[in-house]
């Protein structure tokens, strides 16, 4: 008797969801360890930070200059 089709053909459809299952799950993970922004290599770096919000015009001149030192006295 010949197997496929004949006892509901359900064995390749769970074969192809399964493998779908796989897929997704392997790309979960490496999107999970690849660090998010996806516009380049972002630092979490605090002065990096600092100065891009400084760059952007969020933070004034003084209120840079005030986190600057904090962040270099907490280096000490």
């Amino acid at each position: 008797m010949p197997y496929g089709m004949h006892d509901g053909g359900w064995g390749i459809w769970w074969m192809v969801l399964s493998w779908v299952i796989v897929v997704a799950v392997i790309a979960l993970i490496v999107r999970a360890l690849m660090p998010s922004g996806g516009g380049g290599e972002r630092s979490s770096d605090p002065r990096r930070i600092l100065e891009e919000r400084f760059a952007r015009g969020e933070i004034s001149e003084q209120e840079y200059r005030e986190r600057k030192r904090v962040l270099d006295e907490s280096r000490r």
